[in-house]
């Protein structure tokens, strides 16, 4: 039997033993060394040779991830590591470290249960590497740190023992910092880093060595030994004697959860059935026996095995050859295989049990974020994923053919399976096909997948995207249907921010109000007393609230009401851009006692134009999407870089000292400014800086461009020159 086949073997024993099982995700900012860092841990485990690891990037084996030399899918390994005469069963999880990647982060972290944060000894904490602690802490993963590249704080810059130490320190409590800020409340001290007891190593993934302090008294080797050993260029012997592998595989097992104790406290946290139910306990439990639950994290596209999707079984067993059920469509499909990752191949097994990362063909029709269930014994669906940033940039795609053009629309609606952080607009009418995403490297890679399907396409230079809201209270408007019969009576004001933020950061989840036990959470967040108990909707970072008191039949068109509230906000009244934080407030209503006069052709249009015209009578306004800049500069090109973001309509938010000569800027620049800005920035620091985006969100666009931006928008959709005044929408008030 191959060294092979006795892993895939060991496996399949492993799968059924959930104390023996870590399912860990590897995060970092982008080039900070992780899918190095994966190779090696595969090299541990006898997957590749050790002389290729590093090198090899066993788990970006995806065409452009190899051309370009970045992650851009997160990669599933199952591997076998031994520690202290046990064999445990690792799935890692490699994810990307561009923040245009950062959906696949959000979506592996519903898959595993602890993190190896990796961030780079020279570099420190970035603004990425905070984003994955804060996608990590949210869905209650506990993370581990593993600082990397040290042989470069010795080699390069020449560090002594004291110096190392003291950078190391400062590391440590920024990663224990936005622990303590970011962690569920009952997890903050249980899951602080703690230098003594190795839940914090320090390394280099590239020459494959590592150590930590429980090693350190194991093995008597120190900072100055591991000094002597770098300068000496003597790594391979460090290597023998703690090789990274051993040390990191060492510190998941005894600091990161197993399902077992993992799924106690996450199932809560993911999924609001009742626990106390046969199937709430089969997965408090880890029970391969109890009813069927798994939430489906990513889907792809296999030539030859058609959707594949990935998933966390957190209940039961998923077996091959049975029917499973998909909560969140209705649908039903029969699973074809079922089995584990083993980097780029997927070895079939029978069934995987609760506690696992499984991949599942013939889940037709599947979405990450869909829960599977047995269709004998239906579940309640796990909660939705919620990705931290959303689509800032759009291109518009074309079909080179004509005749390639219902092929385009298949491959576009797959894409959007396949990704769920891409906004896919087919406008079948007008032929225009629109695919938004996180910004231009995003984009240009769907538009190489696209054409890697077979259908040649043109694509429009990006587009940036705006969000739409208002500045003020508007009047009370009445919103009347197209019989007369139906009268709404509704105002819109921004959004207090507070709300907004508790929103965005999903402390308050967006859906129909369901009964008065929310009015607590809206209070909390800044809403009175009265208002917080009336809230219908919260949808696109907005709320609906009833005001009304006793109007006959509205109960019987709130539905309605919420439908022509949620509809209208895709498509504000300055460029049909999709609006959020508003506020918007139903005082009074006059309905017609025929139910026939009161359908949806007489509500819908009506809160619509109510909806439209308050906005317009409340100084509607653009919002631009942000991104955060960190530029790392030596201090004699601070200037020319300081100019460039400027000149980009840029903020500079805080500019300090970096490492050695190095400066460090902090700045917001909008992200239609940003385009071009690779090259820009390298020829103003000649090539010696660092610098990384992230997106920081929604902000207003200056009023003195409003205008313009407005008839760009309306122009490029092909819309009337000028918005619709309030009297379009309202008649004469």
């Amino acid at each position: 039997m191959s060294r092979r086949d006795k892993m895939i073997a060991k496996i399949k024993e492993l799968m059924y033993e959930p104390d023996q099982i870590r399912n860990i995700g590897i995060c970092a900012h982008i080039d900070h060394g992780k899918t190095t860092l994966s190779d090696n841990l595969l090299a541990g485990a006898g997957m590749i040779s050790e002389e290729l690891a590093g090198d090899q990037r066993f788990l970006d084996f995806d065409e452009q991830e190899q051309a370009r030399g970045i992650t851009i899918d997160a990669a599933n390994v199952s591997m076998v590591h031994d520690y202290q005469d046990k064999e445990y069963l690792i799935n890692l999880i490699d994810t990307p470290g561009h923040v245009d990647f950062g959906g696949d982060v959000t979506r592996a972290m519903r898959a595993v249960d602890g993190a190896v944060v990796v961030v780079c000894a020279v570099e420190g904490i970035m603004p990425q590497t905070e984003t994955v602690f804060r996608q990590a802490l949210k869905e209650n993963v506990k993370p581990v740190l593993f600082i990397n590249k040290v042989d470069r704080l010795i080699n390069e810059l020449k560090l002594e023992p004291e110096e190392l130490q003291n950078r190391f320190l400062k590391i440590f409590m920024e990663a224990n910092k936005l622990i303590k800020n970011m962690a569920p409340e009952d997890k903050k001290e249980e899951w602080k880093l703690d230098f003594t007891d190795g839940s914090v190593a320090f390394g280099s993934a590239y020459h494959n060595w590592a150590i930590n302090v429980p090693t350190m008294q194991e093995t008597g080797i120190n900072f100055k030994d591991i000094i002597d050993y770098c300068n000496a260029e003597n790594e391979k012997e460090l290597a023998q004697k703690v090789p990274l592998s051993d040390v990191l595989l060492g510190m998941v097992v005894e600091h990161l959860p197993s399902p077992k104790v993992a799924q106690e406290y996450r199932v809560p946290n993911i999924w609001d059935g009742d626990i106390e139910s046969p199937a709430g306990e089969g997965m408090i439990n880890t029970s391969p026996d109890g009813p069927l639950a798994v939430m489906v994290t990513n889907v792809s596209v296999d030539k030859h095995a058609g959707e594949i999707a990935t998933g966390r079984v957190y209940g039961g067993a998923i077996e091959k050859g049975t029917e499973v059920y998909m909560v969140g469509s209705h649908g039903k499909s029969r699973v074809q295989q079922v089995g584990v990752y083993f980097g780029p191949e997927r070895v079939n097994t029978d069934k995987v049990p609760a506690g696992n990362i499984v991949y599942i063909a013939g889940a037709k029709g599947a979405i990450a974020g869909e829960t599977l269930c047995s269709p004998e014994d239906k579940i309640k669906e796990f909660e939705g994923l919620e990705h931290i940033s959303e689509p800032v940039v759009t291109v518009a795609v074309e079909a080179k053919n004509t005749k390639d053009l219902p092929k385009l629309i298949e491959v576009l609606r797959q894409t959007g399976k396949e990704d769920p952080t891409v906004k896919i607009d087919i406008n079948e009418e007008t032929g225009e096909h629109l695919v938004s995403g996180m910004g231009e490297l995003h984009l240009e890679v769907i538009g190489y997948r696209i054409k890697d399907k077979g259908v040649d396409i043109t694509t429009s230079e990006p587009i940036v995207v705006y969000r739409e809201t208002v500045r003020k209270v508007s009047p009370q408007v009445e919103g009347k249907s197209p019989n007369k019969h139906n009268r709404f009576y509704i105002t819109v004001e921004p959004i207090e921010p507070e709300l907004f933020d508790a929103i965005q950061e999903g402390d308050i989840k967006e859906g129909r109000v369901k009964g008065k036990e929310s009015a607590n959470d809206f209070m909390e967040h800044g809403l009175d007393k009265e208002e917080a108990r009336r809230v219908w909707s919260v949808h696109n970072r907005s709320i609906f609230l009833n005001m009304t008191r006793g109007i006959q039949y509205l109960d019987e068109v709130k539905e309605l009401l919420l439908e022509g509230f949620e509809n209208t906000l895709k498509t504000g009244p300055l460029g049909e851009e999709i609006c959020m934080g508003l506020k918007f407030k139903l005082h009074d209503a006059k309905l017609h006692e025929d139910a026939v006069h009161r359908g949806p052709a007489q509500v819908l249009p009506a809160i619509r134009n109510a909806i439209l015209g308050s906005m317009m009578l409340a100084e509607p306004a653009l919002l631009e999407p942000v991104q955060k800049v960190v530029i790392d500069t030596p201090n004699d090109y601070m200037g020319a870089c300081t100019r460039e973001i400027q000149n980009r309509r840029g903020q500079i938010v805080n500019m300090g000292q970096g490492t050695g000569d190095m400066a460090k800027i902090e700045s917001k620049v909008p992200v239609a400014e940003m385009f071009g800005f690779a090259g820009d920035i390298r020829s103003a620091a000649e090539g010696r800086c660092l610098w990384s985006t992230e997106i920081a969100g929604f902000e207003p666009l200056p009023r003195e461009m409003q205008n313009q931006i407005v008839r760009q928008i309306r122009q490029r959709k092909g819309l009337s020159e000028e918005p619709f005044p309030a009297s379009h929408y309202l008649g004469d008030m």
